[in-house]
């Protein structure tokens, strides 16, 4: 898969598309799902060109790894005290829909009768 600079998420990392922030440092953005799937749904997306997961974890460098990990911890922590559930979709198999690595947050609600 291919990098595509004029994908939504990175139009919104270029603040050309607006977005509800609720996070930004230096490593990661993160806003509100405007389509969410639970009462509590946030993007968190890396500040680079990474398609997904394994392309992140492969040609992120370290500190950008942590930085981004540290920052979904940090966004889960804010938007719930009982519990949340983290999805990252890989490929197109995946439902991954925008070819820009990000983790879904998902809670305000129970996940223990599904796997998604």
């Amino acid at each position: 898969m291919t990098y595509n600079k004029e994908n939504i998420f990175a139009k919104i990392l270029r603040k050309e598309i607006p977005a509800k922030v609720v996070y930004e440092d230096e490593y990661a953005l993160a806003f509100e799902d405007v389509a969410p799937q639970a009462p509590v749904h946030i993007l968190v997306i890396p500040k680079g060109d990474y398609t997904d997961f394994g392309d992140f974890v492969q040609k992120a460098p370290s500190s950008m790894q942590m930085g981004y990990f540290k920052a979904v911890q940090t966004v889960a922590n804010q938007v719930s005290q009982t519990g949340y559930r983290l999805l990252m979709n890989t490929g197109k198999d995946s439902g991954q829909a925008v070819a820009h690595y990000h983790t879904h947050i998902l809670a305000g609600r129970s996940f223990s009768d599904k796997i998604i």
